[in-house]
């Protein structure tokens, strides 16, 4: 008999198989979904989780889910052997086509690896009211954890202009660190 508990599938640790097929699951819904439908999954999961362990907390918890993700995509879906304009244009297209936002590139070091970056129409904040704050922690971890996949260093990142904040454009700013920023 076999132990469910071992199984390879399991959905409380994040595997690329999990996703499913989706196409093949959600016939007629098809792949795509409305924004609302994200951020309110977002935005409630946020909320539970500042309400019960602090904003902060919660915080780092959604850089650490979108680093995973971030690594995770870029694992999956882009080569991570092309050369740094390559890679880059290759994920402005990803970005785009999965409508997470329209990525631009304003600076990038090649020497250290720092990299400056905007992202319009961004899937997270692009719309909200404005509150004087930035709110993609999702976001920062997401690019770090692609920046990783990629380069092999850690990459602290962070939101430097958020639409919440009276941007039209979320700006990120990131560096290479010597341990993990997540």
């Amino acid at each position: 008999m076999d132990n469910i508990f071992m199984d390879e599938l399991r959905h409380d640790r994040f595997q690329w198989s999990n996703l499913g097929d989706i196409s093949e699951g959600r016939g007629d819904l098809g792949e795509e979904m409305p924004v609302l439908v994200y951020r309110l999954m977002q935005y409630t999961m946020l909320d539970v989780m500042s309400r019960e362990l602090g904003r902060d907390e919660a915080n780092v918890y959604f850089r650490k889910a979108g680093h995973l993700a971030g690594s995770e995509l870029a694992k999956n879906t882009l080569d991570l052997k092309a050369d740094i304009n390559t890679f880059l244009s290759n994920l402005q297209k990803m970005l785009k086509e999965l409508k997470i936002g329209i990525l631009r590139i304003e600076a990038h070091n090649s020497e250290t690896g720092e990299i400056t970056l905007t992202v319009g129409q961004d899937l997270d904040c692009s719309g909200l009211p404005i509150t004087n704050e930035t709110v993609c922690n999702y976001d920062e971890g997401f690019i770090s954890g692609i920046l990783e996949a990629y380069t092999g260093h850690y990459y602290k990142v962070n939101e430097v202009d958020c639409w919440a904040n009276g941007d039209r454009v979320c700006r990120f700013h990131g560096v290479v660190t010597d341990e993990p920023a997540i």
